[in-house]
């Protein structure tokens, strides 16, 4: 199977990197880079390297879950795959 991946070419110095593609619990809900991974895009030896600027931080994943899912902007929350909506209605027993 191949790799996921992105490619980025840097203008400054002509040299291409290869960012490997992330997916979470909901393929079809987007992927993610490391933002870390940018790190190894410098212009020299000495340079800190790329990084991500995220105002807000709209577009930053804090963590994966394989246990919730989330998606504020269009209302959606499940807990092990299913809505929340559908455990709070009808879920008969207690968690311990």
């Amino acid at each position: 199977m191949e790799k996921d991946t992105l490619t980025i070419v840097d203008n400054r110095t002509g040299k291409t990197y290869e960012v490997p593609i992330l997916y979470g619990t909901y393929p079809t809900y987007g992927a993610a880079i490391r933002a870390s991974d940018l790190r190894q895009i410098k212009v020299s030896a000495e340079d800190f390297g790329l990084v991500s600027y995220d105002p807000g931080f709209l577009n930053t994943a804090s963590c994966k879950s394989a246990i919730a899912f989330i998606d504020g902007e269009k209302g959606i929350l499940r807990y092990r795959g299913y809505p929340i909506e559908q455990l709070a209605e009808k879920s008969m027993y207690l968690e311990t």
